[in-house]
């Protein structure tokens, strides 16, 4: 018999890659997804479509980390042996615009959900999504014992998220651990980060529908990883037998100049014909470098990074390009019709 899942933010990049290594392990797979008036599935919905036996294994509810009765009631309905929390405002820039929501679903949902599974009591094992942004503004390599400096409301969110973790292992006995994951991209990733918003902005560009790219600081330094690897690394977290926590990293540094610089030379275009500044993407307090350490989940995850930047940069275009493609052909089946 397979284990059970609960995933908070299925629907996410990470979510989604999560619950596709999940299945391929035999894991029967609960996902919480947020009731709106548009449906938002599009990164799952080759799972949960899927006529063969796959989607039967995915199961969806209604539910959001701002209830905590809804929470305990579902972990009581559902019963899982793992959860991992990656609901979240994760947007960075974001949650300077919107700090008291931000606060409420990054970090006070992580409270709630603990707070579920230990009333609940139904024992499972929980994976907390922690982030880099926490180091904020302290000087890299950062490793899990380096001290939190957020400079963001999200960051501080998600410092929050980290001690009640490591509070209800501490006070409970849960298995609880941290993730303190770096950045990691994938042609999944929202169309308002950095990274996807590049690599869609060339494929654009080369297609003629988009002249310019407007962006805020070049010169942030960051450690970018590849997601489905990452996930992976989540699922042997809650594997050992301990609970620990641990940063996930690849423990090479780019500049989002150098991310912008690959990524529009795999389309033969010419960044300073049509990349232009612009003040309103700067944060209000800047994180300069996040370069991880992550030799320990090397030690005892047996976890390495494969996918380096400059090849996350250049699959990252293809598959925009490939959709602008696809996107294109379908307007003009529409047009012939």
């Amino acid at each position: 018999m397979g284990k059970t899942a609960l995933i908070t933010g299925v629907t996410g990049q990470d979510g989604s890659y999560l619950a596709e290594l999940l299945l391929s392990k035999d894991y029967t797979v609960h996902g919480i997804v947020r009731r709106s008036s548009s449906f938002n599935t599009e990164r799952i919905d080759h799972i949960y479509q899927d006529p063969q036996e796959a989607h039967r294994s995915l199961v969806l509810h209604h539910a959001d980390l701002a209830d905590g009765v809804a929470l305990v009631n579902l972990l009581r309905e559902v019963r899982p042996d793992e959860i991992y929390n990656l609901g979240a405002q994760s947007h960075v820039r974001v949650s300077f615009d919107a700090p008291m929501y931000t606060g409420d679903v990054t970090g006070l949902g992580a409270l709630r959900l603990l707070e579920a599974v230990r009333a609940s009591g139904i024992g499972a094992r929980v994976y907390q999504a922690s982030s880099s942004e926490m180091f904020g503004a302290t000087p890299p390599p950062q490793h899990e014992g380096t001290p939190f400096h957020p400079r963001s409301p999200y960051a501080c969110a998600k410092v929050f998220g980290y001690w009640a973790t490591v509070n209800y292992r501490e006070a409970y006995g849960m298995y609880a651990v941290n993730g303190i994951l770096f950045n990691h991209e994938s042609p999944r990733r929202g169309e308002t980060f950095v990274t996807r918003k590049i690599t869609r902005a060339v494929a654009r560009i080369k297609a003629g529908l988009q002249q310019r790219l407007y962006l805020g600081n070049l010169d942030a330094v960051r450690d970018w990883g590849y997601a489905p690897e990452y996930v992976d690394a989540m699922w042997r977290m809650l594997q050992r037998d301990e609970p620990e926590d641990y940063v996930v990293a690849t423990g090479r540094a780019a500049t989002v100049r150098q991310f912008l610089d690959t990524a529009f030379a795999h389309a033969d275009l010419d960044p300073a014909e049509h990349v232009r500044y612009d003040p309103k993407y700067e944060r209000p307090s800047e994180v300069d470098a996040l370069i991880g350490d992550a030799s320990k989940a090397h030690d005892l995850l047996g976890w390495q990074p494969r996918v380096r930047v400059e090849e996350l940069a250049r699959l990252m275009v293809d598959a925009d390009m490939q959709q602008v493609a696809d996107q294109l052909a379908g307007a003009a089946v529409r047009i012939d019709r």
